[in-house]
C-alpha cells in the first residue's frame, strides 16, 4: 500500500482496511477494496495541504450512477412531455408572484387593523386643561369641571381664576408643583413636563358633535356655513392654533378624521388658549364622505394647495368649507379630487411654504375679508 502522511484519510483508511491507493493529478485518492467498492464513488475525495476536499457536489458514501453503453437511454433522466404533466414555467412564476403579493397585502392590512392609532393612545391619557388662559376660559364657558389643582405659590392671575372657580362652585385643591409636573409629563416634550403655569383643571373628555350640529349652528345664527376641514393634522399645537384661529374668524365648526390625526388633547387645548370651549368639533370616519355630505348641503369645497389659484383671485365668499392638509404631505389625493377648487397663498421671500396652522389662519381671514367686500 502506498504510504502518505499528515492525512486524515490515511488514518480512516487503515480502520476500513483500504487496500488500494490511486494517485490522480499528483493527489492520492483512496478506494475501498474492489470487492466492497462496487458502484460507489471514491471515499473521502482527495487530500490537499492537510485539508480534505470533495470533487464537485459528491457526498461521501453516495451511490454512483451507473454508466450505460452507447445508445442506451438513462432511465433516471427521462424527459416529460405535456401529456405527462409538464406545465409552463413562466405561468408558474406569475402565479407565485401573485400569491406572494396577496400574502403581503393581507399581512399589511392585518397589521394596520391591529396597530393602535396615535389618537387612540392619546385618548387613554387623563384629559386635563393646563395653563392659565385655558383654565380661565373653561370656567367662563360653563364647561363641566371635576376639580382644579393649583400650586401653593399663588399670585395675582391665579387668585383671579380661583375666585372665579369658587363662584361657579368648582372644587379647588392646593398641591405642590411636583404633583402638577407629574400629571402634565405625558403632554411635554422629551423629558420636560407640559407648561401648566401652576394650574390644571381635570375635566371629562371633549364632547364632539355631528356635522348636522355644525350646520344647525350656522342656521341659528342666520349665516352661511363656514367650516374648516382638517385632513391629517398630527401636531396637537397646530391643532390648537387652528381651533383658536377658527373661533376668531367666526367659523361655525371644524371637522377632523378619527384616525391618522391628532385628537383634542390637553396640549391642543392649551395651544388654543381656551378656544376649544367655544368650538364645534366633529370627528368623522371618512373625510371624503364628509365632503360629499357638505356638497349636498350647498357648500363649495376649497382646498389649500401650493398649486392652486392665488387666494386674492379665488372667490371664497358664501357657504364654504376650507380643507387644510397635514404638515408634511398636505391634502391627500382622494380628498383633493373631491375639492371644487384649490387656493394658494402668494409667497414673496426665500421660503415658499408656511406652517399648516399659519396658512390656515391666513386663508380663513382672506375668506372673511371677501365676505365683507361682497356684502358691501
Amino acid at each position: 500500500m502506498a504510504q502518505y502522511h499528515n492525512s486524515r484519510n490515511y488514518r480512516r483508511d487503515e480502520q476500513r482496511n483500504v487496500n488500494e491507493v490511486v494517485f490522480r493529478d499528483g493527489m492520492p485518492v483512496t478506494y475501498s477494496s474492489r470487492q466492497e467498492r462496487g458502484g460507489k464513488r471514491p471515499e473521502g475525495g482527495y487530500n490537499k495541504g492537510g485539508k480534505s476536499f470533495n470533487r464537485g457536489n459528491d457526498r461521501r458514501g453516495a451511490e454512483q450512477k451507473p454508466y450505460y453503453k452507447d445508445g442506451e437511454q438513462k432511465p433516471y433522466y427521462k424527459k416529460r412531455d405535456n401529456a405527462e404533466g409538464r406545465y409552463d414555467r413562466a405561468k408558474k412564476e406569475d402565479n407565485y408572484k401573485a400569491k406572494r403579493e396577496e400574502t403581503a397585502y393581507k399581512a399589511r392590512d392585518k397589521q394596520a387593523e391591529n396597530a393602535p392609532q396615535a389618537n387612540e393612545e392619546q385618548d387613554e391619557l387623563p384629559y386635563l386643561i393646563m395653563g392659565r388662559n385655558a383654565v380661565r376660559e373653561a370656567v367662563r364657558s360653563g364647561r363641566s369641571i371635576d376639580k382644579i389643582l393649583v400650586t401653593k405659590e399663588i399670585d395675582g392671575s391665579l387668585r383671579e381664576i380661583i375666585n372665579l372657580a369658587r363662584d361657579n362652585n368648582i372644587r379647588v385643591d392646593s398641591v405642590v408643583r411636583e404633583k402638577l409636573d407629574e400629571l402634565c409629563m405625558p403632554f411635554g416634550h422629551g423629558q420636560k413636563t407640559g407648561n401648566h403655569q401652576g394650574i390644571v383643571a381635570m375635566v371629562p373628555g371633549v364632547e364632539y358633535c355631528e356635522i348636522a350640529d355644525i350646520l344647525n349652528f350656522a342656521k341659528e345664527k342666520g349665516e352661511k356655513p363656514f367650516i374648516i376641514i382638517l385632513d391629517g393634522i398630527e401636531d396637537p399645537h397646530n391643532l390648537g392654533s387652528i381651533i383658536r384661529s377658527a373661533v376668531c374668524a367666526g367659523a361655525h365648526g371644524i371637522i377632523t378624521p378619527r384616525r391618522r390625526a391628532v385628537s383634542v388633547t390637553a396640549a391642543a387645548c392649551k395651544a388654543s388658549a381656551g378656544a376649544v370651549e367655544y368650538a364645534h368639533i366633529a370627528r368623522v370616519a371618512n373625510i371624503a364622505n364628509a365632503i360629499a355630505r357638505l356638497k349636498d348641503e350647498g357648500l363649495w369645497i376649497a382646498g389649500a394647495d401650493m398649486s392652486g389659484t392665488a387666494m386674492t383671485s379665488a372667490r371664497m365668499e358664501g357657504a364654504l368649507a376650507l380643507v387644510i392638509g397635514s404638515e408634511g404631505d398636505g391634502i391627500g389625493r382622494l380628498v383633493k379630487e373631491k375639492c371644487d377648487f384649490l387656493v394658494s397663498i402668494p409667497m414673496f421671500g426665500q421660503i415658499d411654504s408656511l406652517n399648516a396652522a399659519v396658512a390656515a389662519a391666513v386663508l380663513m381671514f382672506e375668506k372673511r375679508r371677501q365676505d365683507g367686500i361682497r356684502k358691501n
